[in-house]
C-alpha cells in the first residue's frame, strides 16, 4: 500500500517518522485561500483538509493518503501562517497571556472511502513583552507555522499550559491519527519505532 503524507510541513513528517511506516511526502496544490472562514473553526479545518485529499485522490488513485490542518484560534479569528514579520509581532502580542485553541482537521482517503477527524488542544501563553516577542521571531523563525509559533524545543517557553494533545500543536494529533489508521487496518502499536 502506498501511503502519501499530503502535506509539506516537515512537523508532520517528523511525528509520522515516528513510526515503521514507510510514506512519500507530497504537497497539495490545494488552494486555501479560496475557502472563506465562516467562524466554524472545525468545519474549516476539515473542509481544507478534505479538499487537499481530493486534488491528490486524482493523482493517487490507489494510494493511502493522509491531509492535516491545524489552524490557531481565538476570539472569532483565525491566526494562519503570517504574511510577514509584522503580522507574526501582532499575532504574538494578542495571543500574550491568553488562552487560544488549536485546531486540526485530518482526512484519511483510501479508494472510495474517507475517514476524518477533528482534534482542539488549548495553549495559555505566558505574558511576553514586546522585546521577548521580538526575541522569540529572530532566534526561532516561525513564520511558516500557524499562528507565528513553535511549541516544540525551545520555542515552548511562550506556553504556560497545554490542555489536550501536544502533537496536535506541531500539526499531527496522534491519537487522532492512530484512530484513523486502524480504519484501514493499520495499527500505529504494531509500527513503533525504537
Amino acid at each position: 500500500m502506498h501511503f502519501i503524507l499530503g502535506s509539506q510541513s516537515p512537523r508532520r513528517r517528523e511525528i509520522l517518522s515516528y513510526f515503521n511506516l514507510p510514506f512519500t511526502q507530497v504537497a497539495s496544490s490545494f488552494d486555501e485561500d479560496a475557502i472563506p472562514f465562516k467562524n466554524n473553526p472545525m468545519e474549516y479545518v476539515l473542509i481544507l483538509s478534505r479538499g487537499k485529499a481530493e486534488l491528490l485522490r486524482k493523482q493517487y488513485p490507489d494510494a493511502l493518503i493522509l491531509t492535516a490542518d491545524t489552524i490557531v484560534y481565538k476570539d472569532e479569528r483565525i491566526f494562519g501562517k503570517p504574511r510577514d514579520e509584522q503580522e507574526a509581532f501582532e499575532y504574538l502580542k494578542t495571543l500574550a497571556g491568553h488562552w487560544h485553541s488549536v485546531f486540526t482537521g485530518l482526512s484519511l482517503s483510501y479508494k472510495d472511502q474517507l475517514f476524518e477527524q477533528i482534534e482542539e488542544t488549548k495553549v495559555l501563553f505566558n505574558e511576553i513583552t514586546d522585546q521577548q516577542i521580538r526575541l522569540y521571531q529572530q532566534t526561532l523563525h516561525c513564520a511558516d507555522k500557524a499562528g507565528g509559533y513553535m511549541i516544540q524545543g525551545p520555542g515552548g517557553l511562550i506556553a504556560k499550559r497545554i490542555e489536550g494533545c501536544y502533537y496536535n500543536v506541531m500539526g499531527l494529533p496522534l491519537n487522532a491519527l492512530e484512530n484513523l489508521l486502524k480504519k484501514v487496518g493499520i495499527d500505529l502499536w504494531k509500527h513503533l519505532k525504537g
